[in-house]
């Protein structure tokens, strides 16, 4: 993401992320195409995919399932109409950019290699933060790795049976779609799209329901390969334009200054439910709220941006 860091996240701290938060933003320089990996750089890939949203949803990815429909809400959650030469579409930011919506959406990383760490104490999970959503009545769209929902799967389950959330699909192994990606071992195309339908699986596995047809490149790497390669799966990409600089960072107004500076209406704000290396997000989102909503915003997940 060209704009990634400007007050908390520094390039020190970038490189420092490697396999175990890379999708926290993206490297600096003009976006590339083709075959190079665009690293968040969402709006150039936008541009490649297609925009449009469709006017009616395809069928949800193997092993999502809709979550209940809400009075007024669509049966399906809305998907985007496939980009040039069927590439898998990906949204940005929301085309309605008049309406004061924002979407707040959470990365829950774990590689597929972390057990041992996790066996040790290391806390990928943040459950602090998940009451405060619901406290704070905040509707957000988690991004989950299939890895997390097997090592914390009653949280999965708490997550995606609650409406206040939707949850996406984040890769089952955070390995990287394209390379070079932030030092991440990279998956080719056949074990890409595998990796998406065994996200899918341990969500479902965990008893989570109310999932979305939505994926988020790890590190937010990807090219028109990659693209290719998740295309039959049947989802939306999903990037953002809002960095938190939530990944390693130590002072939560910090973050919550540069996510309040840098919204705008239709934003996707990218932060992480991950306690060892997002520590302060939680305090973070306790100043963001409150401020936001003072300024007229409202809270979405990601499918209502998407259906606008």
């Amino acid at each position: 993401m060209t704009n990634c860091v400007r007050k908390v996240a520094a390039a020190a701290a970038l490189a420092a992320l490697g396999a175990a938060l890379a999708g926290c933003g993206g490297g600096a320089g003009a976006p590339a195409t083709g075959r190079e990996a665009r690293m968040g750089t969402p709006a150039a890939s936008a541009s490649t995919s297609g925009s449009a949203s469709a006017p009616a949803a395809p069928a949800p990815a193997p092993g999502s399932t809709a979550a209940s429909p809400q009075a007024g809400a669509p049966a399906k959650p809305p998907t985007m109409a496939p980009g040039p030469n069927g590439l898998t579409p990906v949204f940005e930011r929301a085309k309605q950019r008049t309406d004061k919506t924002v979407a707040l959406t959470f990365d829950a990383d774990m590689t597929s290699d972390q057990g041992p760490r996790a066996a040790d104490g290391e806390h990928f999970d943040n459950p602090a933060l998940i009451s405060t959503l619901r406290a704070l009545k905040v509707p957000s769209t988690i991004f989950m790795t299939g890895r997390w929902a097997e090592e914390y799967p009653d949280q999965a389950k708490s997550i995606g049976t609650d409406p206040n959330f939707e949850i996406a699909n984040h890769s089952y192994s955070h390995h990287a779609f394209t390379s070079p990606c932030y030092g991440l071992p990279a998956l080719d195309g056949a074990a890409a799209r595998a990796d998406v339908d065994r996200a899918f699986a341990a969500f479902r596995q965990a008893g989570a329901v109310n999932t979305v047809p939505y994926f988020r490149f790890p590190g937010g790497c990807y090219d028109d390969q990659a693209l290719r390669a998740v295309s039959t799966a049947k989802v939306t990409a999903v990037q953002w334009d809002v960095v938190s600089g939530d990944a390693f960072a130590k002072d939560p107004v910090a973050v919550a200054e540069q996510v309040l500076d840098g919204v705008k209406p239709g934003s996707v704000v990218v932060m992480h439910c991950t306690r060892s290396a997002a520590p302060v997000t939680e305090e973070a989102v306790r100043r963001i709220v409150p401020e936001l909503r003072k300024r007229g915003y409202r809270f979405v997940k990601v499918s209502e941006l998407i259906g606008k």
